[in-house]
């Protein structure tokens, strides 16, 4: 872990608040922009077009070389289809159906199904600890979602929908740790899989019934789709910058901000209003993201 003095702890801080207040904002954008009937193919489209072509400014601005060997291309498509289409897929569609706060709540599962997944991959050990973590993850899940809850009227059927999302994430995660990234930063991996993306995308979204024009943007719902989409590329090169910085164990607790943001923006946003049940899933799930977190190997210099 890296050692920061006591004025880039502050710095860093302010940093991380700053990414988990902007990555938070996303989840309720992402339920105005679905609000009127947007597909998630269409929504798909456009998300990795205005993310290409951001990270294009950032990459001509950072010096940043696209993937070009084949190996490359390959690590980018794996994060294309596992990270992006698979995952927003089904986001999207759970966040016709859930409210805002709710996928930020099962959004913070990244972590507790990235651990069985990595020791299932033999890239981790097993820790008492962190399977009481998922144990604390799974039990927030089941409070959300147990079939008979009728106090928080929450369609069962979505709520496992939007799991796949979080699932996703957590196998992206260590596929790429298990066959590494042929020489690529995180951010030319995201950049060459947004470049491919919206190339390979766009006859998806018109076969499929479900482009939206560029006029779209006009209206409320495409204004808060490409806010989202500016938001999202944005947050990310921080991230990347900041674990280069401060390091990954540091930027990592980002998570806990992108859900206890996520439901603030909900509340503040969308006036969505929550049962007690959820307020204790939420409880649950910062037990479960902080014990199945990697402990850091030094402490933090106080100087």
């Amino acid at each position: 872990m890296t050692t920061l003095t006591r004025r880039e702890l502050w710095y860093f801080t302010g940093m991380l608040v700053l990414m988990g207040a902007g990555w938070g904002l996303t989840q309720p954008l992402t339920k105005i922009a679905v609000s009127t009937g947007y597909r998630h193919f269409g929504l798909i489209f456009w998300q990795l077009a205005i993310g290409a072509a951001l990270m294009a400014v950032i990459g001509l601005m950072r010096g940043t070389r696209l993937p070009r060997a084949r190996r490359q291309l390959g690590i980018c498509l794996m994060v294309l289809v596992i990270g992006t289409v698979l995952p927003n897929s089904t986001s999207y569609q759970a966040a016709v159906h859930l409210p805002s706060g709710v996928l930020s709540l099962l959004l913070s599962m990244v972590p507790m199904w990235a651990f069985p997944i990595a020791l299932a991959l033999g890239l981790d050990r097993f820790s008492v600890r962190r399977l009481l973590g998922l144990g604390c993850g799974l039990a927030g899940v089941l409070l959300i979602a147990l079939p008979g809850a009728e106090a928080l009227n929450l369609p069962v059927f979505w709520v496992m929908i939007a799991l796949i999302s979080s699932l996703c994430y957590g196998l992206e995660g260590n596929l790429v740790a298990k066959t590494g990234t042929a020489g690529m930063d995180p951010f030319q991996v995201l950049y060459g899989a947004s470049l491919m993306g919206a190339v390979l995308m766009l006859p998806v979204a018109v076969l499929s019934g479900q482009w939206i024009p560029p006029a779209a943007a006009l209206t409320i719902e495409g204004q808060a789709h490409v806010l989202a989409s500016v938001i999202h590329v944005l947050v990310y090169a921080g991230y990347v910058w900041l674990v280069g910085r401060a390091g990954a164990v540091f930027a990592v607790q980002v998570s806990y901000l992108v859900t206890g943001f996520g439901v603030l923006w909900a509340k503040m946003i969308l006036g969505e209003a929550y049962a007690p049940g959820i307020w204790a899933a939420m409880a649950l799930m910062f037990a479960g993201m902080y014990m199945v977190q990697p402990r850091p190997r030094e402490a933090l210099a106080a100087s």
